[in-house]
């Protein structure tokens, strides 16, 4: 994390750009409450006086890491970022199955290494949350797909946001499904919980800031 904790300190402004699939892009589900890349906006923006920064956010519900990179040129390259948070793998678990994730793995790898390429920016991964038992074949194979995120990241050489262990952790207390709207889509408790993982990886968590107090039903 540390280049991308620079980027926090350095006096030029710096484009943040997330990507990622229906949980990244935030729409819907969230009942018109702020997505954790709007949350992480304010965090930054305003909370840490980074005013001039800018954050992007070219996410598409339904989209798998063959389209974002298929994509890339309109949904990262023209922005030149200086970091790209990617989170993806819920739909892909579907579209490969078990079969998929050497697929996955290989297509994640050559995007990641073209974004750097072309761009120069830091890359952050997200591994992504846990869902309902309403999520029929996502329940066995993202676990699947997790894992091989976390391999991409080790690869790569790419700082990781680990949220599943945390939602399997709140499945286990009673209390994800007041972090989720439908299925795998987080509501805007979710969000929150997502956002202040961010927060904390980052290094820029602050419980005296109104973005880190946002309440989550734990």
């Amino acid at each position: 994390m540390a280049g991308i904790r620079a980027l926090l300190e350095q006096p030029e402004p710096v484009r943040w750009l997330f990507a990622g699939d229906s949980i990244t892009m935030g729409a819907k589900h969230t009942l018109g409450w702020r997505s954790y890349s709007e949350i992480f906006a304010e965090r930054v923006r305003w909370e840490l006086n980074r005013r001039r920064d800018i954050v992007f956010n070219t996410a598409v519900s339904g989209w798998t890491v063959a389209d974002l990179s298929a994509d890339v040129e309109w949904s990262v390259l023209q922005f030149k970022p200086h970091c790209v948070s990617i989170m993806l793998g819920m739909n892909d678990c579907t579209r490969g199955g078990a079969t998929g994730v050497d697929g996955f793995r290989d297509i994640y790898l050559a995007l990641i290494e073209r974004i750097r390429r072309e761009t120069g920016a830091h890359i952050l991964l997200h591994t992504p949350n846990w869902l309902l038992p309403t999520g029929g074949p996502r329940h066995e194979l993202l676990p699947l797909y997790a894992g091989a995120i976390r391999s991409i990241a080790i690869t790569a050489e790419a700082p990781l946001v680990d949220h599943l262990p945390e939602w399997l952790v709140a499945e286990e207390k009673g209390v994800m499904h007041h972090w989720i709207g439908h299925g795998c889509h987080p509501n805007e408790n979710g969000h929150r919980v997502l956002a202040h993982a961010l927060f904390r990886a980052l290094g820029v968590w602050d419980e005296s800031s109104w973005t880190c107090r946002l309440f989550i039903p734990r």
